[in-house]
């Protein structure tokens, strides 16, 4: 065991960590406002820890929309997941319970932070950059929902930019060669083209797999 690779992970991941919480707390107060109270908004962190696609939800059901509506479209942003997962499950060993509870912790930035520089991913890294996301979106969503309104709309300071930045500079270091670089231009151009006439989710399920199409040719 080497604890210095889990703090590691989470040194590496503590500046995303302050935008978890101030979107865990955005995500808090518009659960409030659609009628979702503190604590089922608390437990739906605790238990999904999936901010695009619980802000899915949220909205969806605050517009009127049904529940199989939300559900859809949180299972469409959710497919990501799939790849993302296959791409690092052997490292994960142990019985069952293990490993679907280090399973939690796959999310976009941590498994972005677990890429070594060779190319493969290391397990304690991603482990502990998941486990202070984990806390701090589960933290701001139950600060948001239990007295939020007093951050206002995380917009007006522009930290709507935040993430999409984020995720920009989590992508720089993975396209190290023409290959990464093609397919990362292609799923963002799929995405971008579908955006527009496609329901949420649809277009990250969609460039998700047309990178796949640069895994497989590696």
């Amino acid at each position: 065991m080497s604890p210095s690779r889990y703090r590691d992970g989470a040194r590496a991941i503590a500046p995303i960590a302050i935008a978890a919480v101030t979107f865990g707390a955005s995500f808090g107060v518009l659960a409030r406002s659609v009628g979702i109270d503190a604590l089922a908004a608390t437990v739906m962190s605790a238990t999904t820890f999936a901010g695009s696609a619980q802000f899915a939800v949220a909205s969806i059901l605050g517009t009127s929309g049904g529940v199989a509506a939300a559900v859809l479209a949180a299972t469409l942003l959710n497919a990501r997941y799939a790849p993302i997962s296959v791409s690092v499950a052997p490292l994960f060993e142990g019985g069952r319970v293990r490993r679907l509870l280090e399973a939690q912790l796959i999310v976009d930035e941590s498994w972005a932070v677990s890429r070594r520089a060779d190319g493969r991913f290391d397990r304690r890294l991603l482990i502990g950059a998941g486990l202070v996301l984990y806390v701090s979106w589960v933290t701001g969503t139950a600060l948001g929902s239990m007295g939020g309104e007093a951050l206002g709309d995380p917009a007006d300071l522009g930290l709507d930019a935040a993430f999409p930045a984020l995720f920009l500079a989590l992508l720089v270091p993975q396209v190290s060669t023409r290959r990464a670089l093609a397919a990362a231009l292609l799923g963002g151009t799929v995405a971008l083209v579908l955006i527009p006439f496609v329901p949420a989710g649809v277009p990250i399920v969609a460039a998700a797999g047309a990178c796949l199409i640069g895994w497989r040719r590696s």
